[in-house]
């Protein structure tokens, strides 16, 4: 059965529209620790765009469950992190003129820049992931790094408008999957998961993490932040097959 990260981003975003002080990130973490959670993560954005610094803060402070930092491999984030060391940091790519995250880092054609930031979160006793496109090369190229885990992009396969097209993206998610696991990583997974697709990701064997975000913000707008965390958990809580 995968861990949840329930990622609080876009409880910011509503709070940075006005620049006030409500919702809180923070108490939103709580809720989601209420509902099950078994991590949280944030995205402290180098232009500041939903997560403050001052989030992370005290979220060091008072999260119970793993704290996941998404942090662009940037000089001033890394030295955040390694003040702070949450249990884990996602590297990932990051624009400016970008709505959301659009795809995967592109860890091949960038290795000696990423190796600096993987060896100090590293030497730091922080787990390192890499978010990345479901692509062996990818893939490869993270193990050469020496990461902890890799976080599989699944964009692709939330948002395909057939179900032939969402096919080819699962299968291709399953055997970067399978390779990764092969080479001795951690399996995560995440982006566009919703309450409709999350189940098939969820039963891909090895997956131990997904990451999901503006899903469940959408769904606590209706009925609670506690609520709909716990209707997520008990869709990725999947029985392993295997394991009996």
């Amino acid at each position: 059965m995968p861990n949840l990260g329930v990622n609080i981003d876009h409880v910011a975003t509503v709070r940075q529209a006005r620049r006030t002080y409500e919702p809180d990130p923070v108490w939103a973490a709580t809720l989601a620790e209420l509902g099950g959670a078994d991590g949280i993560t944030v995205h402290l954005r180098e232009d500041r765009r939903h997560i403050q610094d001052r989030d992370v803060r005290v979220l060091r402070e008072t999260v119970q469950v793993k704290l996941n930092l998404e942090m662009a491999a940037s000089d001033v984030i890394t030295k955040i992190a390694l003040e702070l060391r949450p249990e884990q940091a996602t590297l990932v790519p990051e624009k400016r003129e970008e709505i959301t995250t659009e795809g995967g880092l592109d860890v091949a054609g960038n290795h000696q820049r990423l190796k600096s930031y993987v060896d100090q979160l590293k030497d730091a006793g922080i787990e390192v992931s890499l978010f990345i496109d479901p692509d062996d090369i990818q893939v490869q190229a993270s193990k050469d790094l020496g990461v902890d885990a890799v976080e599989l992009h699944t964009g692709r396969y939330a948002d395909a408008k057939s179900i032939a097209k969402q096919q080819e993206e699962f299968e291709a998610l399953e055997r970067a999957g399978d390779f990764a696991l092969e080479l001795g990583m951690l399996l995560h997974m995440g982006h566009g998961l919703t309450y409709r697709n999350v189940e098939r990701i969820a039963m891909i064997p090895g997956v131990s993490e997904l990451n999901i975000g503006h899903s469940i913000v959408a769904r606590a707008v209706m009925v609670g932040f506690e609520r709909a965390v716990r209707e997520m958990k008990e869709l990725v809580a999947v029985i392993d097959i295997d394991a009996g």
